[in-house]
């Protein structure tokens, strides 16, 4: 019974997060949209902000599952900005970008939310490094990109479209548009025969000299 109403504080944090957003997500809210009472918040949380962190953690587990699958069937670069365009309107759609924003805010003045949010930004992390380590390797950057640092700057540079997204819509979709030139050339290396793909690595080295 315990876990299950762990589970419910969770869901019925995440969904008040979404719905009614961080400002309204009182420990009243929370529990009625849980459907349990309030003092099992501080029972099993401590607190609110306690409770909307392990939300944060629990949500983006269950959205990193959700794709993992997908992740894992990418076999270029262009066919991973496809998926993160379709993955970003779904997310968006559901309420989760708009829910990452205010987590990003509430994160400035609350150091709980802020290890939250900042790991619950680190499942998706590790995802994109494990995808882009596979898919670099097929492209003359293998060895000379760095996929640890690509995938964290990856994640920031999504961050920040679907934030600048709610004042500047085009603006934000000019800036995937971008990105989808930058995989455009990916993939062109990605297409490169093996003779080819020895001659940009040996001008990649001189370059990193």
């Amino acid at each position: 019974m315990s876990a299950a109403t762990k589970e419910k504080l969770l869901e019925g944090a995440l969904r008040t997060l979404v719905e009614q957003g961080i400002a309204k997500a009182s420990a009243r809210t929370i529990a009625a949209t849980a459907g349990v009472g309030q003092g099992l918040i501080f029972y099993h949380f401590g607190s609110v902000d306690e409770l909307l962190a392990a939300a944060c953690r629990f949500g983006a587990e269950q959205r990193v599952a959700r794709y993992r699958e997908r992740l894992a069937a990418l076999n270029s670069l262009t066919e991973l900005l496809e998926f993160a365009r379709s993955m970003h309107e779904a997310e968006r759609a559901a309420g989760n970008v708009a829910m990452l924003g205010q987590l990003l805010a509430a994160g400035q003045s609350s150091p709980v939310l802020a290890a939250a949010t900042a790991d619950g930004l680190g499942l998706w992390i590790q995802e994109l490094e494990s995808v882009l380590s596979r898919l670099l390797a097929a492209t003359p950057l293998d060895g000379y990109a760095d996929p640890a640092g690509l995938a964290r700057a990856t994640a920031a540079s999504f961050i920040g479209i679907e934030l600048y997204e709610g004042v500047d819509p085009q603006g934000a979709g000019s800036a995937l548009d971008a990105l989808e030139q930058l995989a455009g050339l990916a993939a062109g290396l990605e297409g490169l025969g093996s003779l080819s793909q020895r001659v940009v690595r040996r001008g990649l080295r001189r370059g990193a000299r």
